[in-house]
């Protein structure tokens, strides 16, 4: 299939992007993951069972998800590839995160994608949310999230351009 020559990532909002990410990097799920197929899943969701919710990593599971995912589908099909609309930019909590790293003395370079992993690994998310620079829910994704963006741009890409402005 060919991608989408568009940046349709970009008419994602970052919520949709997390589930989209997680429904791809998910090894239990048939690939390739199409729009449809998460919609099917977001729709199983919905009415009934919160046991199933609570596997989303907290993710909120509204009816808005579901209408961006039919606006989504309406515009690009239903066997469009959930990948190609995957967010490539970090979320507002994540550049808070590497601008912590920008600002941080100690560093003579900016920091790498591979390296703000580290320090979420080492603990950063954490102290940021105990500073009040995040909140405590902010903190849940961020893994998954440089994760992604590693897969996506290499853990060498220097972090600072993964940052978005807004």
């Amino acid at each position: 299939m060919i991608p989408n020559p568009i940046d349709v990532a970009s008419r994602v909002s970052p919520r949709l992007s997390a589930l989209l990410s997680s429904r791809v990097n998910n090894p239990e799920c048939e690939q390739p993951v199409t729009l449809m197929a998460v919609r099917r899943f977001l729709a199983d969701l919905l009415p009934a069972d919160f046991r199933e919710a609570e596997q989303m990593h907290h993710f909120d599971v509204s009816e808005s998800l579901i209408d961006e995912m039919d606006a989504l589908i309406e515009e690009f099909g239903q066997s469009a590839l959930a990948i190609d609309f995957v967010q490539a930019y970090a979320s507002e909590a994540l550049s808070r995160v590497i601008e912590a790293m920008l600002d941080d003395e100690n560093h003579e370079n900016p920091p790498t994608l591979g390296e703000v992993r580290a320090a979420l690994l080492d603990g950063l998310g954490a102290r940021l949310v105990g500073d009040g620079v995040m909140d405590d829910d902010e903190d849940d994704t961020l893994l998954a999230e440089i994760d992604a963006l590693i897969e996506h741009h290499g853990a060498d890409t220097v972090a600072e351009e993964c940052l978005r402005y807004e």
